[in-house]
């Protein structure tokens, strides 16, 4: 029996449409062999990751290798969104960084306490985030090694 190949799926949850097309054409450009999905909100990341609503069936939402999470958006924001996949055994697997525009010493702190592995402030600079996006796909779908997606 072969070993499962890693998901390099990277699901993102910015409410922002300028930010979620900088961060597709930044992947595109980085040249990494990753998928990039969107969700809008906190609450619709949940839905996606515990397959409710219209993500109910698994094809509809595969298990990311990665989770780039915005800080602020509506209905339920970054912060309580970490919480909660932090609080689930099977979702707390999964590497989440925090792309967002804050530079707050205290988000970073209560960000890194709520369990985040990364918190990063998105760059201004188009080359920047695309700079970002080959180091963010290096590091997790090349060089660590990560539990297979269930």
């Amino acid at each position: 029996m072969s070993a499962p190949s890693k998901t390099n799926l990277i699901l993102m949850a910015d409410d922002d449409d300028d930010d979620r097309l900088l961060a597709r054409d930044a992947l595109t450009e980085s040249r990494l062999d990753a998928v990039l999905h969107f969700v809008q909100n906190g609450e619709e990341l949940l839905d996606y990751l515990c397959r409710r609503g219209k993500y109910a069936a698994p094809g509809e939402s595969p298990r990311p290798g990665l989770i780039l999470l915005d800080l602020n958006m509506p209905l339920k924001d970054g912060r309580e969104a970490l919480k909660e996949i932090r609080a689930d055994p099977e979702l707390r697997r999964i590497p989440v960084v925090v792309l967002t525009t804050s530079k707050a010493d205290t988000d970073i702190g209560a960000i890194y306490e709520l369990g985040a592995n990364s918190f990063i402030s998105k760059p201004f600079k188009f080359e920047a985030l695309v700079g970002v996006m080959k180091v963010l796909g290096q590091y997790w779908f090349q060089t660590v090694e990560l539990p297979v997606a269930k």
